[in-house]
């Protein structure tokens, strides 16, 4: 079962505030940590949000006074074209004269590369190709071999609140895509949150340093797009074969449609206990499908 706090809370500084780093932060909150967030852009704190700035960009780092008696870091700041982790190469010389009990990256299941739908797990090769799954797996390895307490987490496509199908239906903005043969594994944002804070329940000794965070439910596009027409009611868009529309595809789209694979998540959920609140999609949707 899920953990639901954690044993010795400290000061947590989440390096990206978006979409996942907002919610992370907020769990970390009610888990007793005292939580700073970055941002590229100013932002104004306010009484449960302290924002600092960092952009890898333009070089604004946080002051070291904001960073003093940091104890824990999650970093879900992507690669940025040059060598390494951005987060690191910057923020590195500060991180390393701070307290740390524990560093977690954010990365990417693209690393595993295309398996023609085979099940992959922590142990499975990382073939990653040239791009931005390389540039995660590089920025692994930068990681790794800083000498800081790291736990690297790989994701596969994250939804979430404002990150499904839903709106798209409903505006005639979807597309029903068909590849034979074609899985997604998924994860909603609040499991990343649930099995970051998981972690941080055991004992150090006990946290894996490589862990895939992923639902019970690899399938189709089509398949989860076709449930969330079924909740609201409203027809389907035509299918359309991929291999009619690959050519119209921008290089990303295509990038993400060429790979194929089932991302196994035994180690999290059999071996290390964690419970997910969204075994598949089909909760995941109907739970935002219920508070729209």
């Amino acid at each position: 079962m899920a953990a639901t706090g954690v044993k010795s809370a400290g000061r947590m500084l989440v390096v990206g505030g978006g979409y996942t780093g907002q919610r992370l932060a907020a769990r970390a909150r009610a888990a007793g940590f005292e939580t700073l967030l970055t941002s590229r852009e100013p932002r104004d704190s306010t009484a449960t949000i302290r924002w600092l700035p960092f952009d890898s960009r333009s070089g604004v780092l946080p002051r070291a006074e904001d960073l003093a008696d940091v104890t824990h870091v999650l970093v879900t700041v992507p690669p940025d074209g040059e060598e390494g982790d951005p987060s690191l190469r910057l923020l590195g010389p500060s991180l390393r004269t701070l307290p740390l009990r524990w560093v977690g990256y954010l990365s990417t299941t693209g690393v595993y590369g295309n398996t023609d739908g085979a099940w992959v797990d922590e142990t499975a090769a990382t073939p990653a190709r040239p791009g931005r799954s390389l540039a995660r797996l590089k920025a692994e390895d930068a990681w790794r071999a800083s000498g800081l307490p790291v736990q690297i987490f790989r994701l596969p496509a994250i939804y979430g609140p404002e990150r499904t199908p839903f709106r798209a239906l409903q505006a005639g903005q979807s597309r029903l895509i068909h590849k034979p043969g074609q899985v997604f594994s998924r994860v909603h944002v609040e499991d990343i949150a649930g099995a970051v804070l998981h972690c941080l329940a055991l004992p150090a000794t006990e946290r894996p340093g490589l862990l895939n965070v992923a639902d019970d439910c690899p399938c189709s596009s089509s398949e989860a797009i076709s449930y969330a027409a079924h909740l609201l009611g409203c027809k389907l868009p035509a299918m359309e074969r991929f291999a009619s529309i690959e050519g119209g595809m921008s290089p990303m789209a295509r990038s993400f449609w060429m790979e194929n694979r089932r991302v196994s998540n035994r180690r999290l959920c059999q071996q290390l206990g964690y419970r997910l609140l969204y075994p598949s999609y089909r909760e995941g949707y109907r739970a935002f499908f219920s508070s729209m």
